[in-house]
């Protein structure tokens, strides 16, 4: 085993090493790109004291949004799990995010169930249980599933989510589901607020760290092989598809415990939820933050509903037009993204559990 991973583990390193040259060469023309390996804990701990601070700094409804835009960074965390680590290219990431939503606020409004403890776990477990349906559609076939089957029917997946949500009656059909109680820890109501803003930050910071953990772990090594040469890895011995169905799996799970949150901070779920449209919202995120970072997805979703808060208060007819052509420039000219200015192609990957060992014998 330990010795298959070694052989994983140089070949994705001769694969990236090479990317790597290239995107140093190009960086001469295109802009600055360090290799330096330590510039991503410091990209982590900036935007954390940033994010600790805000609250402090923003007025009240600004720190509204904020809690907003940090429960989207977490949905954009499980998009590029499966993306940026898998290469499983999901445009159904909303089903995910918006049955959680659903089923909480089911449970708010029918059963009277809003504890803290039971509510965010029940989200959890509906997205990972709708991934794990559409996943083990998709992905566990006798034959390897191509990029754009699975592309196809996760789109499908979330636009019949959308048109069953507008269809059904009891889920409130075009108008979704309005007024859902208050999220309750104890006697304690969370509302609009600096106590949401940090308590969403608390889970955003853990499900960061146990992502940066798989990531970083053998498990990660071989996601990191899937994205960079899949064939090989699959000439190795190890069951691609499987690696592929657990990784959607969990982020279906982390989309769901997003989801879940959303519903009780804007207090309504609705279609869109479920829909293309937030689905292809959270692709433009890790597009234009970088993908295969985690902060990358969470530095996307803050500037991207940031610039179009401000846009859409300054340019109120022209923002999504302004938006989209700086998208498109971003994605011209960094297709790795914004993170890319600051992080080198060798720290995207990383480096792995034997790899440091082999390392520190190595030194005299």
């Amino acid at each position: 085993m330990l010795k298959s991973m070694s052989v994983v583990r140089e070949a994705i390193v001769a694969d990236t090493g090479d990317e790597a040259d290239g995107a140093m060469a190009e960086g001469t023309a295109a802009g600055p790109v360090r290799s330096g390996r330590n510039i991503l804990p410091i990209v982590e701990g900036v935007v954390l004291v940033a994010a600790l601070v805000a609250p402090l700094l923003l007025q009240d409804y600004l720190t509204v949004f904020a809690t907003r835009v940090i429960i989207l960074a977490l949905f954009a965390l499980s998009f590029d799990l499966v993306w940026g680590y898998a290469g499983i290219m999901s445009f159904g990431q909303a089903l995910f995010f918006g049955s959680a939503g659903y089923g909480v606020a089911l449970l708010a409004r029918d059963l009277d169930i809003t504890n803290i403890f039971l509510v965010l776990p029940a989200g959890t477990i509906i997205g990972l249980t709708f991934a794990l349906l559409l996943g083990g559609f998709l992905l566990l076939g006798r034959h390897p599933s191509s990029v754009i089957f699975v592309s196809l029917g996760t789109l499908t997946g979330s636009y019949a989510a959308d048109r069953l949500a507008r269809g059904w009656y009891y889920l409130g059909g075009q108008n979704g589901i309005p007024s859902i109680a208050p999220m309750t820890l104890g006697g304690y109501e969370f509302s609009e607020g600096p106590p949401f803003y940090y308590l969403v930050l608390g889970i955003l910071v853990v499900v960061y760290l146990l992502c940066r953990f798989l990531v970083r772990s053998q498990f990660g090594l071989a996601l990191a092989g899937l994205r960079e040469n899949e064939q090989r890895i699959a000439f190795f011995g190890y069951k691609a598809q499987h690696l592929k169905a657990i990784i959607f799996a969990i982020g279906g799970a982390v989309a769901g415990l997003a989801g879940s949150l959303y519903a009780f901070h804007e207090g309504f779920v609705w279609p869109n939820m479920v829909g293309v449209v937030v689905s292809t919202q959270v692709v433009l995120y890790v597009l234009f933050g970088g993908s295969g970072t985690l902060i990358g997805a969470v530095i996307g979703a803050v500037i991207v509903e940031g610039v179009s808060f401000w846009l859409s208060d300054n340019y109120r007819d022209i923002w999504p037009i302004i938006l989209g052509v700086l998208l498109l420039l971003v994605i011209l000219f960094r297709p790795l993204g914004l993170i890319s200015f600051v992080l080198g192609e060798r720290e995207r990957v990383g480096s792995f559990g034997a790899a440091r060992k082999e390392k520190r014998n190595a030194a005299p």
